[in-house]
């Protein structure tokens, strides 16, 4: 008889990188709500990839100085313009991609709406080739999707065998050599957690059940996010935080840096709706910009004036919704533009999350506002 732990370990060995090409089929054709970054932004890497001579790690589909302009932005010797993914400090990206080249873990730390998912569903899309390898952390997932299930129908039938195995998007970046993304890292259970220490620390998933294990092979990585607000939900050990570097994104540092993140993603989204491009003024987009802004800090942006702030982030994310969403209302609803009074039923949604501390702050805002 074929020992089972052996088959485990061949199958391993022999496994092909995973191929985009034959993965997605299905996005080719365009009828999908939001396209996977690798198929979404396909030209860039295309172009990234010919063009690209510098040395590339094992499994690597660009280099570290490809995976950082694909995330920064520039234009290829060919003329090929890679819009920006991420508008801050380059050196940040740099440091995450330079992490996920050794056998270090990457953390992505930040205030919710910092683009933490955004930065990793790239890197990951730059990186292998394929940002769908994702485990969504939340209170409720249970330690298989981080290692590995069963389908208890042959199970049952065969009893514990590779072909009865279900593996996790981790079983399967360890076989292919991939990134693996962990979204809200900290709202995974504790046990949960644990559970990535010998991954992480050995580079192996032990299988008991099948006296074997899964051996990760080169290029095999993690990238995991979690937002400073959720520390107190399950905060991770020290045992675990160990495994990983951190790189914390901040909050756009100017409003121009926010100006640019949230007309460009208002582009693309309004785009993917099909909503005119001009739906959205410029200045209108500066104004919601500022007043996210002066919320976020407690004070106008010349300085002069001090706020309360509400109890919600104010993020950029949450910015860009309202903006998108009085498209939408515009377009179909209305004569086709936006004005700021449509854009103040929006603003003031994100900003009154506590009925009674946050309607105190919208209405002196709203009167400041008013008095300018």
């Amino acid at each position: 008889m074929t020992d089972p732990s052996a088959s485990v370990h061949t199958d391993v060995v022999h496994t092909d990188v995973v191929r985009t090409d034959v993965v997605r089929t299905d996005v080719v054709h365009g009828d999908v709500v939001r396209p996977h970054a690798e198929v979404a932004y396909a030209h860039e890497l295309a172009a990234l990839d010919r063009l690209d001579d510098r040395p590339r790690p094992p499994h690597w589909r660009l280099s570290p100085w490809g995976v950082v302009t694909y995330l920064v932005g520039g234009t290829l010797s060919d003329g090929t313009v890679v819009v920006p993914k991420y508008i801050g400090a380059t050196r940040l990206i740099e440091t995450a991609v330079a992490t996920l080249a050794t056998d270090r873990a990457l953390l992505l730390i930040g205030l919710p709406g910092t683009a933490k998912t955004w930065v990793s569903e790239h890197l990951a899309a730059a990186i292998s080739g394929d940002s769908t390898l994702l485990v969504q952390g939340t209170a409720g997932t249970a330690e298989e999707a981080v290692r590995y299930g069963w389908n208890y129908a042959r199970l049952l039938a065969e009893g514990p065998s590779p072909a009865a195995l279900v593996p996790s998007p981790v079983y399967r970046a360890m076989e292919r050599g991939s990134i693996v993304r962990i979204e809200e890292l900290t709202r995974l259970p504790s046990d949960v957690q644990d559970a990535l220490i010998t991954v992480l620390s050995e580079k192996t998933l032990p299988i008991p059940e099948l006296g074997g294990e899964v051996q990760a092979r080169r290029g095999f990585n993690l990238i995991a996010t979690a937002n400073d607000r959720d520390r107190g939900v399950n905060e991770l050990s020290s045992a675990l935080r160990r495994r990983f570097n951190t790189v914390k994104l901040p909050t756009p540092a100017t409003a121009d840096d926010e100006v640019r993140i949230v007309t460009q993603r208002v582009a693309e989204l309004g785009a993917a709706l099909e909503l005119p491009a001009g739906a959205a003024p410029a200045d209108e987009i500066r104004r919601v910009v500022t007043v996210f802004r002066e919320l976020r800090h407690g004070q106008s942006e010349d300085g002069r004036i001090k706020l309360k702030t509400p109890s919600g982030t104010m993020s950029t994310a949450e910015a860009i919704s309202v903006i998108v969403q009085s498209m939408s209302h515009a377009v179909h609803l209305g004569d086709g533009r936006v004005r700021f009074d449509d854009l103040l039923g929006g603003i003031e949604a994100s900003v009154v999350r506590d009925p009674v501390h946050d309607a105190v702050v919208w209405r002196e805002y709203l009167d400041t506002l008013a008095a300018r």
